[in-house]
């Protein structure tokens, strides 16, 4: 007919319907009538009963007013409930009436507007939770989040590991690393809410944070901006790439073997060079979007809080429920503490006196430790048996050697030999150095079924001899000096007579 109707346009009925194939007859039927044959088919009626007939109109139409969230299988168990004779596979033929239902006659949804960027005008930060991941740091699981900033024209990205909950400190420092990593600045700068940075603070707290926010922002140039509390698509241009980058580190981990890392610092490089990959792809649009960039300020700001602590005669200061210990020749001057994401800097007056790991309470009723035994040490092997109920004394186990020779001691029943023994392995491996090499060979004893020999482990572990180098001083003969006083320095004089 399709052929017909091709020939008709330059050909008569007669001549058309010779080329198409068929009888005058049927062409001058064609003429009559051009509807296509499959367009005169009659629609198919159903095949079986409506399984839904009795119940459609009167209950689940009724059920999808009131409840418009609800989802299908919730419909299919209470009509099964109200009807237990009802067939349970009429599931697929449910979803279909209803989803065509919710089309038709069903509420209105949000709808999300998609926007168009200008190079340099946005630049977004967010945290998002990476416990998924399961990385661990020398076997022990790590326990993070990353600070995510991303620019929302080029898709310049920037990811810091965060060891601390979602605080003002870690914003303006992973912002801050961001920034100069990118080497520019946009002109707006937009973030959730921060509620987890003010919650459970005092108003004035809550208020010197928002100062301090205000005084990083005017640092850098930018402009503020918040989305509106619990509509996270309003940020969506980083919320969504949240999704991409944890599955590029789940790829990237996949493919290494092991989510176990050495150190902090090898895993905060593993996150560097995944997210440098993502942003070598997009190295065109990235350094289109740097020409339009503000410039940097000469330096970075306060990305830090800072609190004054004196140090106690237990060796140490408590900050936010964390006691924290340092060398005791400090006990009794007043610390000045720099409060970062992953650490804590004192300083005494001006001078740097060291750089401490950040704690965190264990609960919210029981406060945490953060420990060094070479700061008690000392103190330790003048009252051993202080050792025995330390309320820190399981932080000042450096390795699970050492613990585990305590316990076997105590198992003995002798717990002054047990506070003795330890001790002084302990002072042993901070004075020789050999913390690692000392928790090998203590454990290779425990395996062995016998208790480290104290006085075997300080013959091995002793400095080596070292023996006095032999110096020969050769003395020069006394005749070279008598030939110094032949040397003469010979000056250039004028000729007189030319000069005449």
């Amino acid at each position: 007919m399709r052929l017909y109707m091709n020939y008709r346009l330059t050909l008569s009925p007669e001549a058309a319907a010779a080329k198409a194939g068929f009888s005058k007859a049927s062409a001058y039927r064609i003429e009559g009538d051009s509807l296509l044959p499959s367009q005169k088919k009659t629609p198919r009626g159903r095949r079986r009963p409506d399984p839904l007939a009795l119940y459609w109109d009167a209950e689940i139409i009724p059920i999808l007013k009131a409840a418009p969230g609800i989802r299908v299988i919730g419909v299919l168990d209470e009509m099964r409930r109200r009807h237990p004779d009802l067939n349970p596979n009429i599931r697929r033929t449910l979803e279909r009436r209803i989803n065509t239902w919710r089309a038709l006659n069903g509420p209105e949804q949000d709808v999300i507007f998609r926007q168009e960027h200008e190079p340099g005008r946005l630049g977004l930060s967010d945290f998002t939770d990476t416990s998924a991941l399961g990385i661990t740091i020398s076997d022990e699981a790590l326990s993070h989040r990353l600070y995510h900033f991303r620019l929302a024209f080029s898709g310049f990205e920037h990811a810091h590991v965060v060891l601390g909950g979602e605080s003002f400190v870690a914003l303006a420092e992973g912002l801050q690393n961001a920034l100069w990593a990118l080497g520019g600045v946009p002109r707006e700068h937009r973030s959730d809410s921060l509620s987890a940075a003010f919650r459970n603070l005092a108003a004035d707290e809550r208020e010197d944070l928002t100062q301090r926010y205000a005084a990083l922002m005017g640092h850098y140039g930018m402009a503020p901006t918040r989305n509106n509390t619990g509509i996270a698509h309003e940020n969506g241009s980083i919320e969504s790439a949240h999704g991409h980058l944890k599955r590029a580190l789940e790829d990237a981990l996949l493919l290494r073997g092991t989510r176990d890392f050495a150190t902090l610092d090898a895993y905060r490089a593993f996150v560097d060079e995944v997210v440098g990959r993502r942003n070598a792809n997009l190295a065109k649009r990235i350094a289109l979007e740097k020409e339009v960039l503000a410039s940097l300020p000469k330096g970075r700001t306060t990305d830090f809080e800072e609190k004054v602590i004196p140090v106690t005669s237990s060796g140490g200061f408590i900050l936010r429920r964390v006691f924290y210990t340092v060398p005791s020749r400090l006990i009794g001057h007043r610390l000045r503490v720099r409060i970062f994401d992953d650490r804590l800097e004192c300083f005494l007056g001006a001078t740097p006196v060291g750089t401490l790991r950040r704690g965190r309470p264990v609960s919210e009723s029981q406060g945490g430790h953060v420990v060094d035994y070479r700061h008690v040490i000392h103190a330790l092997r003048r009252k051993p048996m202080a050792f025995a109920s330390l309320v820190y004394r399981d932080q000042l186990f450096p390795r699970a050697a050492y613990k585990r020779l305590f316990d076997t001691l105590r198992e003995h029943g002798d717990d002054r030999r047990a506070c003795k023994v330890t001790v002084e392995l302990l002072a042993l491996a901070h004075e020789r150095g050999c913390e690692a090499e000392l928790a090998v060979a203590i454990a290779a004893d425990l395996d062995a079924g016998r208790i480290p020999d104290l006085a075997a482990l300080r013959d091995r572990f002793r400095p080596k001899e070292t023996s006095i180098p032999s110096v020969a001083v050769k003395l020069a003969p006394l005749e070279v000096y008598d030939e110094l006083a032949s040397v003469r320095i010979v000056s250039a004089q004028p000729d007189l007579g030319e000069a005449a």
